[in-house]
C-alpha cells in the first residue's frame, strides 16, 4: 500500500472549481514533484493533504495517509497528524518563523505540543535535527532569532520543524524559490538526504522542471486543477505527451535573442567602492569590528549595454545596488552617471539619481494597493522639473502600457486585479515612463512561473530593441543572466572575482567560484525523441 493515496480528489471553494479528479500516490523513501504555473492547483492539493482548506471548501474523493482518509478526519484529530505524521516546508520562511521566538524554542514547540517527549529530551532532539540540516550549535547557537540568519539557514530551521519527529510524509512547498543557485543545491541535496535517511516520503511543489528534473523519482504535471501528465521523472522527461508539459520544458530553458549593443560609451563608473558597516561590541570595553560588504569594486557599465551582477546571498549585490541608486553612502570611491557623481560629498546628487529606476523582485510590495495602474506607473514624474500634463499625460499612460504587452484601459484597473507576469509588466512601465538612462532589475523575476518567466523576458528584449535599454541585472538565476546581459560581473564576499563578456565567462570560467556557481545552478536534461 502506497504511503499516500489520492483517488479523484476534487475541490471547490464557494462553488468554484478548483481541483478536478486528482490522482497521486506516493511510497516510503518517494520523491513525488508536482509541477506548473501559479494557479494550477499544486498548493492547495498540498494544503488538502494537511486539512488546511480556506473556508468555504467542500473535497470529494479519498485522500489515504497509510489507509487513513484524512477527509473524515476531525480537527483535533489533524492536529495530532500535523507536524507527527505530515511535516510541511512552507516557500517563505520568514512568515513560517516566529520572529519574536529563537529557533531552538520554535524546533523544541513542535515536540513539546505533541508531548512527544520531556523538555529535557524535546530540546536534545532540537540540538540534533538542527545539526542533522547544517545548523550545528557549535556555529549557530539554539539562542539565535531568525532575523540573524539567512535565507537559506532560515529554510534550514522549518526543515528541522517539520522533521523534528520524522513524519512518515513531508510536504516542500517551493522551499528553494527565492534562494540562490548554491543555496538551492544545499536545500534539495538536504531534503533527498532526509528522504534516504528517514525513509520518508517527500511531496516536492515547484514551478520549475529543472529543480527536480535529477532529484524526484516521478514528476506530476499540473494545470488548471487538473493532473494532464504523469509519470517516472527520466521517462517524463524524455517522452513528453502533453503539449503543456513540453511547454513548460521549453520555458524552463528559454533563450531570447538581445540587439547588438552600440558602440562602447561609458554611462556608469563606479571605482574602487567600499562599504563598510559597523557590528556590535562583543565586550563592554571593546572596540567595534567592521564587517566589509563592498571590497574595492570598480567596473564600468556603457550605454546601451546589458550587464549581469551574479553571486550568493551575503555577497554584497543588494548593498552595491544601493549605493549606485544614491541609498547607501560608501566610505571609499566614486560612482558616477554620465560623468556626474552619484554623491556629492556625502550628501546623494538628486539630479543624478532621478536618471535611474529600479524594478524590484516582488512588484504587488513595490505598489500602493489604494491607487489605480495610470497613478503607479506615473509615480517618477514627480522627479521630473516640468512633468507631463493632460492628453500628453494619457498618451504616455498609454504608450507605456502598450510597449510593455498591457492595454491602454489597464491604466483604470488596481493592482491586485493582475497575475504576477502583468504586475512585472506594469512595474517595467513605471521604470521606462520618464526614459531613464539607466534601469536596475533587482531579481525582477526569481519569483515568476517558468513561462512566465520567458515572456517577461521576451518583452525586455523587444524594448532593448525599441528604447535601446542600459541595465543592471542583479539574479541568483544565472541561466536568465545568460540569456539576458551581453556582460556579466561575478561578485563574491564583497568584490568582483570574475567579469567579462557572458557566454565567455559561463562557457569558460576562469575563477573557481564561478564554476561552483554554474556547476550549483540546476539543469534539464536535453528533450528526447519522443518530447519532439
Amino acid at each position: 500500500m502506497s504511503l499516500l493515496q489520492i483517488k479523484d480528489l476534487s475541490l471547490t471553494i464557494h462553488g468554484a472549481q478548483i481541483l478536478k479528479r486528482i490522482n497521486l500516490s506516493i511510497d516510503a523513501g518517494q520523491i513525488v514533484a508536482v509541477t506548473g504555473e501559479s494557479g494550477s492547483g499544486k498548493s492547495m492539493t498540498a494544503l488538502a493533504v494537511m486539512q488546511l482548506l480556506p473556508s468555504g471548501a467542500e473535497a470529494d474523493g479519498s485522500l489515504q495517509l497509510d489507509g487513513q482518509n484524512l477527509l473524515n478526519q476531525s480537527e483535533a484529530q489533524m492536529c495530532a497528524l500535523r507536524g507527527a505524521a505530515i511535516g510541511m516546508v512552507f516557500q517563505e520562511p520568514m512568515t513560517a518563523l516566529n520572529p519574536v521566538k529563537t529557533i531552538g524554542d520554535q524546533v523544541m514547540e513542535t515536540i513539546l505540543i505533541h508531548k512527544a517527549m520531556p523538555p529535557a529530551r524535546a530540546r536534545a532532539r532540537a540540538k540534533e535535527v538542527l545539526s542533522r540540516v547544517g545548523l550545528p550549535t557549535h556555529r549557530f547557537p539554539m539562542s539565535r532569532y531568525p532575523h540573524e540568519l539567512s535565507g537559506g539557514q532560515r529554510q534550514r530551521v522549518v526543515i528541522a520543524m517539520a522533521i523534528a519527529l520524522r513524519p512518515r510524509l513531508l510536504i516542500a512547498d517551493e522551499p528553494t524559490t527565492a534562494l540562490d543557485v548554491t543555496t538551492q543545491a544545499q536545500i534539495l541535496d538536504l531534503l533527498k538526504g532526509l528522504v534516504s535517511e528517514y525513509g520518508m516520503g517527500l511531496l516536492m511543489i515547484t514551478h520549475d522542471l529543472a529543480v527536480v528534473a535529477d532529484m524526484a523519482d516521478q514528476i506530476v504535471i499540473m494545470r488548471h486543477g487538473e493532473v494532464v501528465e504523469t509519470g517516472t521523472t527520466e521517462h517524463l522527461l524524455h517522452h513528453m505527451q502533453h503539449p503543456y508539459t513540453r511547454m513548460l520544458f521549453e520555458a524552463s530553458g528559454h533563450q531570447v535573442s538581445l540587439p547588438l549593443s552600440p558602440n562602447p560609451y561609458p554611462l556608469l563608473e563606479v571605482e574602487d567602492v567600499v562599504r563598510d558597516y559597523r557590528l556590535p561590541r562583543t565586550h563592554l570595553f571593546g572596540a567595534p569590528g567592521h564587517h566589509r560588504a563592498v571590497d574595492q569594486v570598480s567596473f564600468t557599465l556603457n550605454r546601451g549595454e546589458r550587464l549581469g551582477l551574479v553571486g550568493e546571498s551575503g555577497c554584497g549585490k543588494s548593498t552595491l545596488t544601493r549605493a549606485i541608486l544614491g541609498l547607501e553612502d560608501v566610505q571609499h570611491g566614486r560612482i558616477s552617471l554620465g560623468g556626474q557623481p552619484v554623491f556629492t560629498g556625502h550628501t546623494p546628487n538628486l539630479a543624478v539619481r532621478r536618471k535611474m529606476q529600479v524594478v524590484f523582485q516582488d512588484p504587488y510590495g513595490s505598489f500602493n494597493p489604494r491607487h489605480r495602474v495610470a497613478r503607479l506607473i506615473t509615480e517618477p514624474f514627480h522627479l521630473l522639473d516640468t512633468p507631463p500634463t493632460g492628453s500628453e499625460r494619457r498618451d504616455r499612460i498609454a504608450e507605456m502600457l502598450v510597449a510593455v504587452g498591457l492595454s491602454p484601459n489597464d491604466a483604470s484597473r488596481y493592482i491586485h486585479e493582475f497575475s504576477g507576469g502583468q504586475r512585472q509588466r506594469i512595474a517595467i512601465a513605471r521604470a521606462l515612463i520618464i526614459r531613464p538612462e539607466l534601469i536596475l532589475f533587482d531579481e525582477a523575476i526569481s519569483a515568476l512561473d517558468v513561462s512566465v518567466r520567458a515572456r517577461i523576458l521576451d518583452l525586455l528584449a523587444e524594448l532593448c530593441a525599441t528604447y535601446d535599454l542600459t541595465y543592471l541585472f542583479i539574479s541568483h538565476d544565472l541561466s536568465v543572466v545568460r540569456t539576458i546581459t551581453d556582460r556579466v560581473l561575478v561578485m563574491q564576499a564583497g568584490r568582483i572575482v570574475e567579469q567579462g563578456a557572458t557566454e565567455q565567462v559561463f562557457a569558460q570560467p576562469r575563477h573557481p567560484y564561478t564554476r561552483t556557481l554554474i556547476d550549483a545552478a540546476p539543469r534539464l536534461p536535453e528533450m528526447g525523441q519522443g518530447a519532439a
